[in-house]
């Protein structure tokens, strides 16, 4: 999984968006966290939907002939059967493997609850509601979705409302669209300092309490 998100972004360019926050953290006392995850969700019924969507029209299309070769007739159940239980598995772990072709058989509305709900899990899991202030920002890129989702402590969302993210979550997935993915989280990284800046601007004897960057394995 970690070989996805290299592919995605190459060790150069980790460096590059940990030297963005750092420098954002300079001009705010808001706490940024950028997290990149192959996928959120494993997504088991798109394997079992795309190994049934193309095992059964190969089966019914082979069964007549595997039938002949056996002298069992051309509409033999059990001719059938066989042909669909190997065929079956074998499609399985092709769609589980192949992630253009998973993704066919995902809802984008799953998808997006899938990001969300990873997004939160790892706001817990990695510590940043543990700031001093309340102050992390979880800027949260899942590759496999193409979904990214950005998620403010308490003391954020007091004082910004959640819609003010909205243009940072656009500025990320249209870089990705145009394969600049990098440069993509690095532009809102400023853009999230921006919208901190004025609420949350930086103090004196302010020290960084989270990673910049988190690259994860993604789901277990």
């Amino acid at each position: 999984m970690k070989d996805q998100v290299e592919r995605f972004i190459s060790k150069a360019d980790q460096n590059e968006i940990e030297a963005c926050v750092r420098g954002a953290e300079t001009r705010t006392r808001g706490e940024i966290v950028v997290m990149v995850v192959p996928m959120s969700y494993h997504y088991p019924m798109a394997d079992l939907l795309g190994a049934s969507a193309f095992s059964f029209p190969v089966t019914i299309a082979l069964t007549p002939t595997l039938g002949g070769l056996f002298w069992a007739g051309p509409f033999n159940l059990w001719v059938f059967l066989a042909a669909l239980i190997p065929l079956f598995l074998g499609f399985h772990a092709v769609v589980k493997r192949i992630h253009t072709l998973k993704r066919y058989f995902i809802r984008g509305k799953e998808m997006e609850e899938e990001v969300r709900e990873a997004a939160h899990t790892q706001f817990f899991r990695k510590g940043l509601y543990r700031t001093r202030e309340e102050t992390g920002v979880l800027i949260y890129v899942s590759i496999f979705e193409r979904r990214v989702w950005v998620l403010g402590d308490r003391g954020i969302n007091a004082a910004i409302p959640e819609a003010h993210w909205n243009g940072v979550i656009a500025t990320i997935v249209q870089a990705i669209k145009e394969g600049r993915p990098a440069k993509g989280i690095c532009q809102a990284v400023g853009e999230v300092t921006t919208i901190l800046q004025d609420k949350f601007p930086v103090r004196r004897g302010d020290r960084n309490e989270l990673q910049n960057l988190i690259v994860d394995d993604g789901p277990p």
